[in-house]
């Protein structure tokens, strides 16, 4: 492939920081006294915390790639890093034209200076003309909808003003590349729909775009392809939908840290269950899931004391982290009977499809028993969290405050507005109704 193909070249890159220990001193006065018993000694040790180790990707000319890892794992450093704010420990990178960045709230504006002249400050920074941002100038104030406080001072905009104009002015002023953080997340949701449809305008002009973002359902609709960062290194680069998987995945509990299993076992249960844990559409263990996705959960067991168990039935019962039971079943009530025992040990499973929970964290409770007779139980042993999705495929994401389950509706509109259909009840899905209540304004 080609220099000419690229947009981002990133071979070899690594930051680290040091990270200062204090001395025990817990007044001014033990502080001060130390400095001069030991004049040369240094006031605390320190540690290296490399936030990036060896990251080597190439991103080609007009891609869309979403950055997605947990806190910590360095995607906003990898974007510092490109944007020029920071160095870089060693290693390289090269840039085939101008980036513009929003990482943080008021990036490269001047508190003192109004949005007027910040936006003409913002586009020398690109390296734009003024003839140039002249001719944006219109668009970026109509997107960010700022026209009233236009001459006025930037320290004054409230954190969603300051975001809408900042986003503004890196997505018109023309970068080639555009690099874009989670702030996003601080504007309200017309405007994050907004921005995104921005992107893909961004996108599909021939400029680059990367997005940093934890809403999965965002990097799935905007994105080509995307990069997993885990603990500073690269885990992962290609198809979206594979990136998402592997970052729900890395949630996974660490086998070597597995939790005691007897402080989640109430005091009448007995030892029998011995592993438990959930796994995604690909059978893989995981712990993050977006909406509407399939979650199996899985329990194996081994009868203690050679006994053995007729009928073992499996039950589950999730629960929100703040709401309580959100829903249960077991294999009894479904009419899932296991009659040709015994068993002495056995792992089950059950396979909940189309979860429909909202976004949040939830926790399990399995139990295991015999016929009727409950015989072990694990209460909250499990826990797994719920990732924002666009389930109704309107490009937006359910609201997370209603409840702990989203609704799958079917519309109706029954009215004698509409002349051609002056007394029938019309049954149609939620995009057709708002596509005809909006002809019917008109």
């Amino acid at each position: 492939m080609s220099s000419s193909d690229m947009a981002i070249t990133v071979r070899g890159l690594s930051k680290v920081y040091k990270i200062a220990h204090q001395g025990a001193h817990t007044t001014l006065g033990e502080a001060f006294m130390a400095r001069l018993r030991h004049p040369f000694r240094r006031s605390g040790s320190s540690e290296q915390f490399w936030a990036l180790r060896d990251v080597d990707f190439d991103v080609k000319q007009g891609e869309v790639i979403g950055v997605i890892g947990r806190n910590g794992a360095g995607k906003s450093t990898l974007l510092k890093i490109l944007s020029r704010i920071t160095e870089p420990t060693k290693g390289r990178i090269e840039l085939f034209g101008r980036v513009g960045s929003l990482l943080e709230v008021g990036t490269g504006f001047h508190p003192e200076l109004t949005g007027r002249e910040n936006i003409f400050l913002n586009g020398s920074i690109l390296g734009m003309r003024t003839r140039e941002i002249e001719r944006q100038f219109d668009a970026i104030v109509d997107f960010a909808g700022v026209e009233q406080f236009l001459d006025t001072p930037v320290k004054r905009y409230s954190s969603g003003m300051y975001v809408r104009l900042a986003f503004a002015v890196a997505a018109h002023l023309n970068p080639e590349i555009l690099v874009v953080d989670e702030v996003l997340s601080v504007g309200d949701g017309e405007f994050q729909k907004k921005c995104l449809g921005k992107m893909k305008d961004v996108a599909t002009s021939g400029r680059t775009v990367l997005f940093v973002s934890h809403n999965m359902a965002a990097v799935s609709n905007l994105c080509t392809s995307c990069i997993v960062m885990d603990a500073g290194k690269l885990s992962f680069q290609g198809p979206t939908d594979q990136g998402i998987d592997r970052y729900l995945s890395l949630n996974a509990p660490d086998k070597d840290q597995q939790r005691d299993m007897a402080r989640f076992r109430p005091s009448w249960a007995k030892e029998f269950i011995i592993d438990a844990r959930m796994l995604g559409p690909g059978g893989r263990e995981q712990y993050n899931f977006p909406m509407g996705s399939d979650l199996t959960i899985e329990m194996s067991f081994r009868c203690p004391d050679n006994r053995q168990l007729r009928r073992p039935v499996m039950g589950v019962v999730i629960n929100h982290t703040t709401l309580g039971v959100v829903g249960g079943v077991n294999m009894r009530m479904t009419g899932f009977e296991l009659n040709d025992g015994p068993y002495a040990s056995a792992t089950l499973s059950c396979t909940l499809s189309h979860l429909p929970l909202l976004q949040g964290r939830y926790t399990v409770e399995l139990w295991l028993g015999d016929g009727p007779e409950d015989v072990d139980c694990l209460i909250n042993f499990l826990a797994f969290h719920i990732e924002p999705a666009d389930v109704y495929g309107s490009g937006q994401t359910p609201f997370g405050h209603l409840g702990a389950i989203y609704l799958d509706p079917q519309w109706r509109v029954s009215s004698n507005r509409f002349e051609s259909l002056p007394h029938h009840r019309v049954a149609m899905t939620h995009g057709q109704a708002s596509a005809l209540a909006t002809t019917s304004e008109s």
